[in-house]
């Protein structure tokens, strides 16, 4: 197995990691602008509170190392 190789083997499992990547965000974002059109209001501030408080904790885990 030549370098080159590697380098298209490496190149393929990145792009499919970014299209997975960019498939979940995308379902995320339809989810939520499909609790907006069954909800109103509440479904668009409701999942956005509840992101800030799992982030809070994120952030805390990551800054303790």
């Amino acid at each position: 197995m030549s370098p080159a190789d590697n380098h298209a083997t490496d190149s393929k499992s990145e792009n499919a990691l970014a299209a997975k990547i960019i498939l979940v965000v995308l379902v995320l974002l339809v989810a939520w602008g499909a609790s907006f059109w069954v909800f109103g209001v509440p479904g668009l501030y409701i999942p956005a509170v509840a992101v800030t408080a799992i982030m809070y904790v994120l952030l805390i885990t990551v800054a303790k190392g």
